[in-house]
């Protein structure tokens, strides 16, 4: 627990909620106090979630969200608005891993959909929070990826780490413009992690032609050994939300266990 650098009292909006990281960040800032909007695409995922908060007697609302679309995300933070009357956090986590294939071979429409997705999903999301966060400061936590910055080694990842790396930009971007506000932005940058994601990747037949042999050492995970749990992301942005971080923004967090050092 943050102890005396709780969250209580403050509201958070988290895309992305109904699963993984979203998920575990939703109940980690709720057990701290929080009051939680939860938008995700798929509406049932976050009224689980939702149920899971209030039966801790947690404070919580869902919303079907897709970032892609502006309407959605601001019907979603007017809720919130409308609930709790102010946002503190958000939480930008919703994205896709979309379509593995080569450059020559991707089709413009795989492309679109992870950038889409990805990158102006998290412009739409930041934009139509920013009002109300000026109205008290905060603190807007993104979730990129290793992938794009230090790690460039998956073949037929173009569209995804590019997404990502357009992330890590407009974040530090942000943090200077939002920075008179009192609103910190930061990004985290996780490795491997054990949620869904994977299934939102299509692989395409031809991206073996493409791939690069590559021989790691043994245990390629080196602090764990394997990936890390949604809740140990869970507590880096609850960290990043609370005032032990107040000095913090513009920053790229990576918490991959150090796996994406080797390669």
């Amino acid at each position: 627990m943050l102890n005396n650098h709780s969250l209580k009292g403050k509201v958070a909006v988290i895309t992305g909620a109904g699963s993984g990281m979203g998920r575990a960040a939703a109940l980690r800032l709720a057990s701290e106090g929080a009051m939680v909007c939860l938008l995700d695409i798929s509406l049932d995922q976050a009224n689980k979630v939702k149920d899971q908060i209030e039966e801790t007697e947690g404070s919580a609302l869902a919303r079907k969200c897709d970032i892609k679309s502006a309407q959605e995300i601001k019907q979603g933070i007017e809720a919130a608005i409308a609930r709790w009357g102010r946002i503190d956090i958000l939480f930008a986590n919703a994205g896709i891993a979309g379509e593995m294939a080569p450059i020559e071979t991707m089709k413009e429409k795989d492309w679109d959909s992870t950038i889409n997705t990805n990158l102006k999903g998290t412009f739409l999301t930041v934009k139509h929070s920013v009002p109300f966060l000026k109205e008290h400061g905060g603190s807007i936590i993104i979730t990129s990826s290793v992938s794009g910055s230090r790690t460039f080694s998956q073949a037929g990842f173009t569209a995804y780490s590019t997404s990502k790396a357009g992330q890590l930009a407009f974040m530090k971007m942000a943090a200077l413009e939002l920075a008179q506000y009192k609103i910190r932005v930061n990004a985290i940058c996780p490795g491997a992690i054990e949620t869904n994601i994977q299934k939102s990747i299509h692989k395409s037949t031809d991206v073996e032609e493409v791939e690069i042999p590559k021989l790691y050492p043994e245990g390629d995970q080196p602090l764990e050994h394997g990936p890390g749990k949604p809740e140990q992301v869970a507590n880096l942005v609850a960290f990043l939300a609370s005032d032990l971080s107040s000095h913090i923004t513009g920053t790229e967090i990576y918490i991959d266990g150090a796996e994406s050092l080797l390669k």
